[in-house]
């Protein structure tokens, strides 16, 4: 049975951890509200995106004239998954539903006989998949710390690597994986082909088949532009729905910890003051004793 000492240091302990789970707590809250207006703000831009190049892709289909980043390379035989994940840690499971779900499509891939690379983007998908999947993953690993705020330059950054490395043959299919923005306790990891692009489900129910449209430039003068461009705002959208789904997860993690540490500080007290009355019943009984032997 530990000392009233050890009791007394152990309760110390865990409510200076409980005053840093609560001030985590308290500043992911405070930052979870601007990264949520962010990620709901690009949301209608790339719907938008979206509907528009499925209707170009939609004129451009069968086309051999097409942009190399729409057809693609005519073989899936190379994947690339870009995994997006936090650069830090104590935000629940966040990180590793995300690295979860990765890890099964690569499975699933190399099952396949298919040719996986990976890119990591955020130093927690790196430090869950290098154990499995070291020589899968490229040397280059994006480090979200260096961006002091996620904007569109960023996210271009990384768009212009992808397709650097599509035009150099170095993979046939691109695939990113984040984490969708549903509340505070809720979000859903997701997988997103980019590359080649293709039509989004759903974009086409709510138009008329029989409408005809004339383009001004060509399509491919449109696809041209647009295909690199969505291809960022994509990565863009990934990377605010990840930087909302973190702070939600991390506020939910920091919650539930303040409260598992509130619990064990009431266990301990309570232990720490059955201890000290049993200690000082049994120094009263030993001093009424010796008394009644003299």
């Amino acid at each position: 049975m530990p000392s009233l000492k050890d009791l007394k240091n152990r309760i110390a302990s865990v409510k200076a951890t409980q005053k840093i789970t609560k001030a985590m707590q308290m500043v992911a809250a405070a930052k979870l509200r601007r990264a949520q207006m962010a990620a709901e703000s690009a949301r209608p831009y790339a719907e938008r995106m979206d509907a528009v190049l499925a209707n170009v892709i939609t004129a451009m289909e069968g086309r051999d004239d097409a942009p190399l980043l729409m057809r693609g390379t005519g073989n899936d035989q190379t994947h690339l998954l870009v995994v997006c994940t936090a650069e830090r840690g104590l935000c629940g499971g966040f990180n590793s539903s995300i690295s979860r779900l990765a890890r099964k499509r690569i499975r699933e891939l190399t099952a396949a006989g298919k040719t996986v690379k990976i890119m990591c983007v955020g130093k927690k998908g790196y430090d869950a998949l290098k154990r499995e999947f070291s020589s899968l993953i490229l040397d280059d690993v994006v480090d979200l710390r260096e961006y002091k705020n996620i904007g569109f330059e960023s996210a271009q950054n990384i768009g212009k690597t992808i397709i650097t490395m599509f035009e150099n043959g170095e993979f046939d299919v691109c695939s990113l994986f984040f984490s969708r923005f549903q509340s505070v306790i809720s979000q859903t990891p997701t997988e997103q082909q980019i590359v080649p692009a293709k039509a989004p489900e759903g974009t086409q129910e709510g138009t008329s088949s029989a409408a005809i449209y004339d383009y001004e430039p060509s399509e491919e003068e449109i696809l041209g532009d647009l295909l690199p461009r969505n291809l960022s705002v994509q990565v863009f959208r990934a990377l605010l729905e990840n930087a909302a789904s973190e702070q939600g997860a991390r506020m939910s993690a920091m919650d539930n910890a303040t409260r598992n540490a509130g619990e064990m500080i009431d266990k301990l007290t309570m232990s720490y003051n059955r201890q000290r009355q049993a200690q000082i019943t049994k120094e009263l009984i030993e001093i009424i004793s010796g008394a009644e032997a003299l």
